[in-house]
């Protein structure tokens, strides 16, 4: 290949530099502007996202193939692109709906019906960068945690109209890692407002195998761990666990307020090892064994098999399936489901990339024992990955309860939000 001049390559930089500093710029003058509720200039119409055609049509009929335990039905609530982390409102008929991209979508059904009536962009002038984790604050503010920002947007579900929304900057741009440990891999955060009022927030790791010249760093900042703070300044900020490699779910049980989540390991090490984690924390400064060890298995990089096990190590509650990758949780606190259901969660697997046979695409469902602890997981829904060709009709990627008891699955890769009721068997039979 021919080798390119100097001074072309310098220009080059040179003019990356500047649209990089102008796009930050930019980006910043917005954020003051939207924290001092003034105007940002951005175009206010907000065009829509269809919720009706062939694309729409199309993915009713890939939920026929979609099995449930029996008197459930599955239907499409929404047409949502890449559609990720879910935080349905607490006041009004709607959510909100995080992406790897640069869209928070709002979620809207007007009438009260069955579907969503309205999937548009929220706050653009906000300019997200992987805006997948959102959660509430108890008061009702909506927390968009990026891969290196966290936002704090105040009665969201009530001023969304336009593009322009009061936004408060819980943690500014750069602040949330340093910006030198950023990466596109392993960059999606989950947030969860906790009991005690603080933002909990999930941070992976972003190599496979984190080197050992990054422990240090990592365990103070909680890379690789879940860190909490005030939700609206970012103040009183603490590492809460360590001992993960990239946690994407995660939610706390009402009943005892421990924090479950989920937790992706490490890949090229075979087809059925390491399995995948549900971990629950159950006070801070717990340690959850990585990378010295993962779902009761060694990791052999960097030699973290011949270092002793730390003795604080915490085991995980449930290993699942090796590279399904889980990430979305939550508890099932309804009544519209049976009581088998009712106190247990759901948890989403997103489906193996790099394992020779594709293995998870589902929901699970995990029971728990009357001291807190697992009891029995089990496959709810499954039917997105087709078992005679091996490709993806669908990735769920998050799971989240509506007010009357049903339940939201997102999809990434299909673009959509889909609705589980429970209809009762003698219904299901008559259908």
């Amino acid at each position: 290949m021919k080798k390119l001049p100097t001074l072309f390559l310098s220009t080059l930089t040179a003019a990356v530099a500047l649209l990089i500093g102008t796009s930050a710029h930019a980006q910043s003058a917005n954020i003051e502007n939207l924290k001092q509720m003034k105007l940002s200039g951005v175009d206010p119409s907000m065009p829509p996202v269809p919720q009706e055609g062939k694309n729409a049509n199309q993915l009713r009929e890939n939920l026929k193939r979609v099995k449930l335990p029996p008197g459930f039905k599955i239907d499409l609530y929404a047409v949502v692109p890449d559609a990720r982390h879910m935080a349905v409102a607490p006041s009004t008929n709607m959510l909100f709906v995080g992406t790897r991209k640069n869209t928070v979508w709002a979620v809207t059904n007007r009438n009260s019906g069955d579907t969503a009536t309205e999937v548009k962009p929220f706050a653009p002038s906000a300019k997200f960068n992987n805006p997948n984790g959102v959660c509430w604050t108890k008061d009702g503010f909506l927390i968009v945690a990026e891969h290196n920002r966290v936002l704090n947007f105040p009665a969201a579900e009530f001023f969304y109209e336009g593009g322009d929304v009061a936004v408060i900057e819980t943690v500014p741009q750069g602040k949330l890692i340093p910006v030198e440990e950023e990466s596109f891999n392993h960059g999606a955060r989950t947030c969860r407002v906790g009991p005690d009022g603080m933002l909990y927030i999930t941070l992976g790791q972003p190599f496979n195998v984190q080197p050992r010249s990054k422990l240090e760093l990592y365990t103070k900042v909680g890379i690789g761990g879940i860190v909490r703070m005030n939700a609206f300044d970012g103040s009183k900020r603490e590492v809460y666990a360590t001992g993960v490699r990239n946690s994407v779910g995660m939610d706390f049980n009402p009943k005892d307020k421990t924090l479950w989540w989920t937790d992706n390991q490490t890949d090229g090490m075979g087809d059925d090892i390491p399995m995948g984690e549900i971990n629950r924390s159950t006070k801070a400064g717990q340690f959850f064994g990585y990378p010295y060890i993962v779902s009761k298995t060694r990791i052999t990089d960097e030699g973290y098999d011949k270092d002793p096990l730390p003795a604080n190590t915490v085991n995980p509650e449930v290993m699942t399936d090796a590279h399904a990758a889980d990430l979305g949780l939550a508890f099932y606190n309804g009544k519209a489901f049976p009581t088998k259901y009712q106190g247990g969660f759901f948890s989403a697997q997103h489906g193996s990339w790099n394992r020779t046979k594709p293995v998870g695409a589902r929901v699970l469902f995990t029971s728990l024992k009357a001291d807190g602890t697992a009891d029995k997981t089990e496959v709810f829904a499954d039917g997105w990955l087709d078992d005679a060709t091996g490709l993806y009709r669908g990735r769920p990627v998050d799971v989240a309860m509506l007010k009357d008891g049903s339940m939201l699955i997102s999809d990434d890769f299909a673009g959509a939000l889909y609705r589980v009721t429970y209809v009762g068997d003698a219904k299901m039979a008559s259908r």
